[in-house]
């Protein structure tokens, strides 16, 4: 698998959910010794242009007042960014956005946002991942995101050590004007 370093656009929680989910992203990280990360939801991943994505979040803050993303509940699999994590329902709103940031970008690749926000980033038993998705609820059945962030990290992460690497290049919030 070819690695490469990306600009990924973020969707990040407004509060209340943000401090809670951090907290739970806390929690899980020092019980399982694995990297701590800020919640967010990746919309776009593409070449690593920060000039182009600077410009795209600026769009996009512009044109949006945020998205709210409807929680399908706790799921988890063997791929290293997501063994734990919060389904999404994907929405119009969140595939205009994706659209209107690769559009911005001048971004050529085709990212599908599959809406999910990891929760644990660690390799694991299928049984433990099993019983530990079972075991977490998130209390809100709708999740608003109020800010916008654009960091470059290398693709796919894959590692403790990727993790840690991640550097925000920018970031924005939505006007004001929106409410879940």
């Amino acid at each position: 698998m070819v690695r490469q370093t990306v600009i990924a656009v973020w969707l990040r929680p407004a509060e209340p959910a943000h401090s809670l989910l951090q907290g739970i992203i806390n929690d899980l990280a020092r019980r399982f010794d694995a990297p701590v990360f800020e919640p967010h939801v990746t919309i776009h991943a593409g070449a690593d242009r920060a000039d182009l994505a600077e410009t795209a979040l600026e769009h996009v803050a512009r044109e949006c007042t945020g998205i709210g993303l409807t929680s399908l509940g706790i799921e988890q699999s063997e791929e290293f960014v997501k063994t734990l994590f919060v389904q999404f329902k994907s929405n119009a709103e969140l595939r205009q956005m994706n659209e209107m940031i690769r559009q911005s970008a001048d971004d050529s690749l085709k990212y599908e946002a599959k809406p999910h926000l990891s929760l644990l980033y660690k390799k694991m038993e299928p049984t433990a991942r099993r019983q530990l998705a079972a075991s977490i609820i998130v209390p809100f059945p709708e999740i608003a995101f109020d800010r916008i962030k654009a960091v470059r990290c290398v693709s796919p992460t894959q590692s403790h050590a990727d993790v840690e690497a991640w550097r925000v290049i920018a970031a924005t919030s939505f006007r004001a004007d929106f409410g879940v």
